[in-house]
């Protein structure tokens, strides 16, 4: 799939971000493919384009001047739109009901889309997203998940590629995406460069490093949230399946299968997230050393706790600290 001809769809509301870090970081590469005289240097076709009038206003009070959707594009970019808080999507969305009827006639008619941070709910609202491998930003991928339960919602992705639709990971994925395209078309030594100028970090996977348990809605069911809170209180504890199941009145099988029904967990699970949760706010907030972390979150060994940290955020607490 050639991509030169893009179109971001721009519309009342949406993050200014999202719209200029692409066309931004476009620009920055077609002149660098013209410096390493790429045959591909040709600039890309960049229209920022909006369904009613001249302008949008842009969340944050900025005008933007936008053109009238026309012809075929190679790609459609969907920024998300403003959002205070949880719970507003039916109201948003439905502002947006002509935006996302040009989203569905557009990929109708063979054009790919990309949706940056939450414009995936205005792929979801026009279909687009059932059945396909999909990421959000990780604060709103609970909600994405209840509201298209046929979606398959990575949290932690930075970026997925399905089929014809892309989606990306929050705000400033937005950067992340145009690399994705700089390297489709101009290929890995000109994105490589592109962002080595602009200070991009090339080739970001996850978004688990950012993800901070103590904003992400209490999502758990009842009884898994009872045993979850259960464990956190005793997180320096040695893990004991049967104590855990006489705390709560049930055979350790039925607790398993409870809790097993309920997250797609185990206990012991919930326990290491909870570990691993604590140990990143220490990171954060304490200058304690990592061994002192690590005992006292429940380990005792700093080699055993270091591989669990990198399995849950994707890099060591060495790293994570300094970040």
């Amino acid at each position: 799939m050639t991509i030169r001809r893009i179109a971001i769809l721009a519309y009342d509301g949406c993050m200014g971000t999202e719209v200029f870090a692409v066309v931004d970081v476009l620009l920055i590469a077609s002149h660098i493919a013209r410096e390493f005289n790429h045959p591909e240097s040709a600039p890309f076709a960049l229209e920022v384009v909006g369904l009613g009038g001249r302008s949008v206003t842009c969340a944050g009070g900025i005008t933007v001047g936008v053109k009238k959707p026309s012809g075929k594009y190679d790609l459609l970019i969907i920024p998300g739109p403003q959002i205070s808080g949880r719970g507003q999507w039916t109201a948003t969305l439905a502002l947006l009901a002509r935006e996302i009827g040009f989203i569905q006639k557009t990929f109708a008619r063979g054009t790919p889309v990309a949706a940056v941070c939450i414009g995936s709910f205005l792929l979801g609202e026009a279909g687009l997203i059932a059945g396909r491998n999909v990421t959000t930003a990780w604060l709103f991928a609970p909600e994405l998940v209840s509201r298209y339960p046929t979606a398959k919602v990575s949290q932690e992705a930075i970026l997925l590629e399905d089929g014809a639709v892309i989606t990306t990971g929050a705000v400033s994925s937005a950067f992340d995406l145009a690399l994705h395209i700089v390297k489709r078309r101009l290929g890995a030594q000109v994105a490589s460069a592109t962002a080595r100028i602009t200070l991009l970090q090339n080739s970001r996977l996850s978004q688990a490093p950012y993800v901070d348990a103590t904003l992400m809605p209490k999502s758990l069911p009842s009884f898994a949230q009872s045993v979850a809170q259960w464990l956190s209180e005793r997180l320096a504890a040695s893990y004991d399946l049967e104590l855990l199941a006489q705390a709560f009145h049930v055979s350790s099988r039925t607790l398993l299968r409870r809790v097993k029904a309920e997250t797609g967990q185990s206990p012991l699970a919930l326990l290491q997230t909870a570990r691993v949760e604590k140990a990143k706010q220490l990171l954060t907030n304490s200058t304690w050393s990592i061994a002192r972390i690590t005992d006292e979150i429940g380990y005792r060994d700093v080699a055993t706790f270091t591989r669990l940290f990198v399995r849950h955020v994707g890099e060591t607490p060495a790293k994570y600290r300094r970040r």
